[in-house]
């Protein structure tokens, strides 16, 4: 984890989101990201707007630009049968490359578009002239995983692109450029950046319907993107909303990892070892704690830090140990709140920015 931040990324319980609110208008998003989390804003990815800011397919747009990817029966699919493909993954190679390279415009056609993205864009914007952003340490963005991608996309036998090597590649460096871009584009803005990858298929290796995958595979993608967003001398995280074999990817090159901890903080408990010396190179966890699968309203910031000492006196037994964590920790809700009602949404930041406080105090 070699990062210009890295050194000095000590976030003592800083809150952050994951991405997704239930709004469509920017600025009401915006309001509320900077009133919950004024240290590390994120940009708002607004669901509700349409398919163009859905989770996968808001990182699409090169894809679909360079006649890669085709729209039929409401999804969009590789065709790989089409006279064009050489040509149109030529387009996209040359591109990609140069973007690699660090040609500044290449790199910034990685980024999605306003129609598909308005929450980055108005985001971008707002830091210039809003004064909310003043108190903020840190500038987050976030990209959907490398395997949620090519497991959703399909070629035109309906194979996933995750099963063509070539369709991998594809996805792999389409997503490592926007990702890339994304760390460039905020850090431009007068912040270092924060990248999260969302990668909720990894809850998939492992499990009896996808016996055919493999951790090296898995880790070399997450790692090219890690990777990418590194280049920008940015932070990296990577998060999964349900309980996985979490050895994979504190294994991983990423800075952070985030866990939805109010379901699934249980699931670390066999993988102890590997996160205790994951959070000893370096590495921060980001809590989930807040919940948005179950209802926010039961819970207040007072329970949700019981919940969460319980788990980190099962973690780390020692109190010097717990000590250390609380300086390596995030406060995150548990998942995106893009599907909830704007009131569910309000009160799961308004809960991680009560527990953010508490361990914000305690972690000096």
């Amino acid at each position: 984890m070699e990062t210009s931040t890295e050194s000095i990324f000590l976030p003592c319980g800083m809150a952050t989101g994951i991405g997704s609110v239930p709004f469509e208008d920017p600025d009401e998003a915006l309001a509320l990201i900077l009133t919950a989390f004024p240290e590390c804003p994120h940009w708002p990815q607004m669901p509700l707007r349409g398919q163009q800011e859905h989770f996968v397919h808001q990182f699409l747009h090169p894809l679909i630009e360079c006649g890669l990817l085709v729209f039929e029966k409401d999804r969009w699919f590789f065709d790989m049968a089409r006279e064009t493909c050489p040509e149109n993954l030529t387009t996209f190679y040359s591109t990609s490359l140069a973007g690699e390279e660090g040609d500044a415009q290449a790199l910034q056609s990685f980024l999605p578009p306003p129609k598909a993205a308005a929450g980055f864009h108005a985001f971008s914007e707002r830091v210039k002239t809003d004064a909310g952003f003043e108190k903020a340490c840190f500038f987050k963005g976030q990209i959907a995983g490398p395997l949620t991608v090519a497991l959703e996309l399909k070629d035109e036998q309906g194979r996933p692109a995750y099963y063509r090597e070539d369709l991998r590649d594809v996805v792999v460096r389409n997503l490592s450029l926007n990702a890339r871009a994304q760390a460039n584009a905020l850090s431009s803005l007068g912040r270092p950046a924060i990248v999260f990858v969302d990668d909720p298929a990894v809850g998939a290796y492992g499990s009896w319907a996808h016996l055919t995958l493999s951790r090296e595979p898995i880790l070399e993608d997450l790692n090219a993107i890690f990777a990418a967003v590194h280049a920008e001398g940015a932070l990296c995280g990577v998060h999964a909303c349900e309980a996985v074999d979490w050895s994979l990817l504190t294994d991983s090159s990423t800075d952070i990892l985030s866990i939805d901890t109010y379901r699934f903080g249980d699931s670390l408990i066999p993988y102890a070892e590997p996160l205790r010396g994951f959070i000893e190179r370096g590495g921060t966890v980001a809590w989930g704690i807040a919940p948005t699968l179950d209802d926010p309203f039961a819970e207040t910031a007072e329970s949700l830090l019981q919940r969460l000492n319980r788990l980190w006196e099962e973690l780390f037994p020692m109190p010097a140990d717990r000590d250390h964590v609380m300086k390596r920790s995030m406060i995150t809700p548990a998942c995106g709140t893009g599907l909830l009602s704007e009131a569910q949404a309000r009160r799961i930041y308004e809960l991680t920015a009560g527990v953010s406080r508490y361990v914000r105090e305690h972690a000096g």
